[in-house]
């Protein structure tokens, strides 16, 4: 899977959100904001095909958290891209 073009993490008063950069994307009744995982994962996965599996090793190299933790993090965050349009196949 991958990253939607047109969409950029920003970081907004203390907050990080996705921005729709292109007017095909924009959809004001939603504000995408990421916690710090999220807004870490998304930065692992932007501008190259990932899978679940790569996200879960990142995010065990960078914090300590258990394997189980980490796929069940990774699984909602991507779960939640997808729902809301942020990823394609």
């Amino acid at each position: 899977m991958r990253i939607k073009k047109g969409f950029e993490l920003r970081e907004i008063c203390g907050e990080h959100v996705i921005l729709s950069c292109g007017m095909e994307n924009i959809d004001f009744s939603k504000i995408v904001s990421l916690n710090e995982t999220a807004a870490f994962l998304w930065k692992a996965a932007v501008g190259k095909d990932f899978d679940e599996s790569m996200l879960e090793e990142a995010l065990l190299s960078a914090y300590e958290v258990d394997s189980e933790t980490a796929r069940k993090d990774v699984n909602g965050v991507v779960t939640k891209w997808r729902e809301i349009g942020l990823l394609e196949s």
